[in-house]
């Protein structure tokens, strides 16, 4: 069997979730060094495991290193097998990651599946539910991809608790989008969610973005999540374009006050729109891999990310592909994905 040697010194997670779903698709195996290395706790965290361990069951895969605090993995995929599926972080540990490394294998296999994934569902450095759903699955779906996600429980950073439940269709082929212009603004909505923590909380957050973004009180959501499982607060804005909605997401912490972490999500919101460009930072890191898979696309972001050029390289070694980035304009970088 064809093997890759990869690198994981200067990535995170993402460069091994990639490494899966491309060894899942393409039945090359890969052995990856120094995962996660510069990282403050290198190595495999649960969540990582846990994908690993989703994928090698979906996979049927020959796997070693699947360790916590391992920083060598070596995967080595049999065929990917259609089904339902459970999975749990045992943590607070991202349900959408683990989803995101399985789902291109299994819109490859011939029958529909089925997974129930636990965790945390709205967690830092991970997209939350509602991105997944509002924003990811959508440009799936134009793909081609018959997919979707339903957030069954909300599970926050670090208690975790949280599911959800996702189904996959198969799909003969994935068509090649040209996403370019987003459209013009039709709605923009601001919604606080809180779990076991004082409302007063989500109001100040609320305010503060109602004056940076200019939003009227009925653009301002109050959500008290029920029953609370641990304490958690999750900031989310998202912006209605025509046929294309962007999520952003910002999370309360201890120590940082309630103004300061919605002056940060304003900030990131205002930077999206003053560009033009059709993808955020986020999606666009996450538009490659399905692109890819697609044989070829494009489209545009206001921000280029280390993540998005990392992760760009390391699909190339999977798949007979070109990705490529130009800056058009002082907000705008327009990313094509060739075969």
């Amino acid at each position: 069997m064809e093997m890759i040697e990869l690198d994981g010194e200067a990535g995170g997670g993402q460069l091994l979730r990639t490494a899966l779903s491309l060894s899942l698709c393409t039945g090359i195996g890969f052995t990856m060094e120094r995962i996660r290395a510069r990282r403050s706790r290198p190595g495999l965290m649960r969540q990582h495991l846990t994908a690993v361990r989703a994928a090698a069951e979906i996979g049927q895969a020959d796997v070693t290193g699947a360790e916590l605090g391992s920083m060598r993995l070596r995967f080595v995929p049999g065929p990917v097998t259609a089904g339902d599926y459970r999975f749990s972080t045992s943590s607070a540990g991202s349900t959408t990651l683990v989803l995101q490394t399985v789902w291109p294998a299994l819109w490859q296999a011939d029958a529909p599946s089925r997974l129930w994934i636990e965790g945390g569902t709205h967690n830092p450095m991970a997209p939350c539910a509602d991105f997944i759903a509002d924003t990811y699955l959508p440009a799936l779906q134009a793909m081609g991809v018959g997919a979707s996600v339903e957030l069954l429980k909300h599970g926050f950073y670090p208690a975790g608790g949280g599911s959800l439940h996702a189904s996959v269709q198969p799909a003969s082929a994935l068509r090649r989008l040209a996403l370019h212009a987003r459209g013009d603004t039709s709605s923009i909505e601001a919604f606080a969610m809180l779990s076991a923590l004082d409302s007063q909380i989500g109001h100040r957050e609320l305010r503060v973005l109602g004056k940076e973004l200019g939003l009227d009180a009925d653009a301002l959501h109050l959500r008290s999540i029920k029953p609370p499982v641990g304490p958690g607060n999750a900031l989310l804005v998202k912006i209605g374009h025509a046929g294309h909605v962007a999520t952003f997401t910002a999370y309360g912490q201890r120590g940082v006050q309630a103004e300061q972490v919605a002056l940060k999500l304003a900030h990131e919101v205002k930077a999206y729109l003053a560009s033009t460009a059709y993808a955020c930072e986020h999606l666009a890191d996450q538009l490659v891999l399905p692109m890819a898979l697609a044989g070829g696309g494009e489209f545009t972001t206001h921000r280029l990310s280390d993540h998005l050029q990392s992760n760009a390289r390391l699909i190339e070694k999977f798949l007979p592909v070109d990705i490529r980035w130009q800056q058009q304009s002082e907000h705008v970088w327009r990313v094509v994905v060739e075969s």
